[in-house]
């Protein structure tokens, strides 16, 4: 591709010596450059591609994208941006033909609930026909095909590798979630969103490496309303007026208020042993009875959200009210049979803001104790530690202090740690470091009404310790256990 094709939607570039050049490449990483290549400087928080423009050179590229003036060989093109991640967004844009033009992306930002809301998307736009690829938190999804993922928003180049594999494979939808470290890095600069979805905010992510403060934070996400036709968000959150501030883009609105364009009403918390889930009356845009077999008011919001989306492509109400009845995702909330007596599930909720809106939903379902089960993980801040020891001490009836991550850190010393937090209540608690085992007491202990929650590792399939990531499933584990119990 001509380095002018892929330079022509950026007017802050200024190139130095051919730009007619062939570009054989788009590399970023300085360990994958090839012959004829267009190298783009990325500046990370601890490397910065700038100090590998030598390494490119030798390497054979052809073009160097970078942030300041630097000294080349002859015969190596300079580009000069202001932000080459920016730059790079668009690059990729090109390099794949702008694959957005032939699918429909839908972006899904807020602290909570992306993943369950894309899922849930999925899930009604296929019952109704539509082939839909995800990108996400747990894996990106093409077709057949499910690629583990390594952030919740991939690089651009990766955003767009995928879109153009999923255009290629017949999709006309992408649901993705769509991170405020994304907006920040510009990750999905250079296309515009189909429909873009906001479905809450509360403080998080805020510290080194991420957002510098809370209004940072929001002014990331708020991006979002500036670059989508079509804006959904939910009227109930606190912060909506700021999210929507300077918006650009068609308002929809989801809720429990008056005023939203869909809002549940009659709302009806569900539970038998071994069972949690919630009923309630969609009505406004969408008028129809909703059950969903995930627990809590949050599964509310979330399945307005997919409701709202959908009824964008014109599903028919019976198909989305079956596909929100199926719709399950890994990980998250996600409900093991063990027992007829007592209620067992699997959640990612890994802080204390999601793992004391997770207990908080759970006691409104006045379980005969509610026994949360739960690490944390090494090498990060001691505070979490605190915080989620005293926040499962407050709100559940009895609690099982294991090992999670470790990583390159003691699982005694970070139960320790935790158990601190705990003490600050009135809290009963136990400690067992082993996670297996802290499973087994859960189980082998269960009464009957008891909901136990097992937090943390959700949809991860391994134990990191000192380096290395050993297999580890809860859903292995659990068979495992019930074979060994019977």
């Amino acid at each position: 591709m001509k380095l002018l094709e892929l330079t022509k939607e950026l007017d802050d570039v200024k190139i130095i010596g051919d730009d007619s050049v062939d570009v054989s490449m788009l590399v970023y990483d300085s360990r994958k450059i090839v012959p004829g290549c267009m190298f783009v400087c990325i500046s990370g928080t601890k490397v910065d591609g700038h100090d590998f423009i030598d390494d490119a050179v030798k390497g054979g590229a052809s073009v160097i994208v970078a942030e300041r003036e630097a000294l080349l060989p002859e015969g190596i093109t300079l580009v000069i941006t202001p932000n080459n991640r920016k730059a790079l967004a668009y690059f990729s844009a090109a390099w794949f033909n702008h694959p957005a033009k032939e699918v429909k992306v839908i972006g899904i930002t807020g602290t909570k609930g992306k993943t369950t809301t894309t899922y849930m998307v999925k899930s009604i736009l296929e019952g109704a026909g539509i082939k839909v690829g995800l990108i996400g938190t747990i894996e990106a999804i093409i077709g057949d095909e499910h690629i583990p993922a390594n952030n919740t928003t991939p690089e651009s180049f990766i955003i767009q590798e995928y879109l153009r594999k999923m255009a290629d494979a017949g999709c006309k939808v992408c649901v993705m979630e769509a991170s405020s470290q994304g907006f920040k890095m510009h990750r999905t600069d250079g296309f515009t969103f189909e429909i873009g979805v906001f479905t809450n905010i509360e403080p998080d992510h805020i510290g080194p490496g991420e957002h510098e403060d809370f209004d940072d934070y929001l002014k990331c996400k708020a991006s979002l309303f500036k670059q989508c036709k079509i804006g959904i968000a939910n009227c109930d959150d606190k912060h909506y007026k700021d999210i929507i501030s300077g918006h650009t883009c068609k308002l929809k609105t989801y809720g429990f208020s008056e005023e939203a364009d869909i809002r549940a009403v009659d709302i009806e918390l569900k539970h038998r042993p071994g069972y949690l889930g919630v009923s309630y009356r969609a009505k406004g845009d969408v008028n129809a009875q909703i059950d969903i077999d995930l627990p809590g008011r949050f599964s509310v919001y979330n399945s307005l959200t997919a409701i709202a989306i959908c009824k964008y492509f014109d599903v028919e109400t019976d198909k989305m009210k079956q596909a929100l009845k199926n719709a399950k995702v890994k990980g998250r909330i996600e409900m093991i049979k063990v027992s007829d007596d007592f209620s067992l599930m699997i959640d990612y909720a890994h802080n204390a803001m999601s793992l004391e809106s997770l207990l908080s939903t759970l006691r409104e379902y006045e379980p005969g104790r509610l026994v949360s089960l739960f690490g944390c993980g090494g090498n990060r801040s001691k505070y979490r530690r605190y915080e989620m020891g005293e926040v499962s001490g407050r709100l559940a009836d009895l609690t099982i202090i294991t090992s999670d991550n470790p990583r390159f850190e003691k699982p005694e010393d970070i139960i320790d740690d935790i158990e601190t937090g705990i003490k600050k209540t009135d809290g009963k608690y136990i400690k067992i470091t082993d996670r297996k085992e802290a499973i087994k007491y859960a189980i082998t202990h269960g009464q009957k009404g008891d909901v136990i929650v097992l937090a943390g590792k959700g949809h991860e399939d391994y134990q990191e310790i000192e380096g290395v990531k050993y297999p580890m499933d809860e859903r292995v584990l659990i068979k495992e256990i019930l074979k060994e119990i019977r």
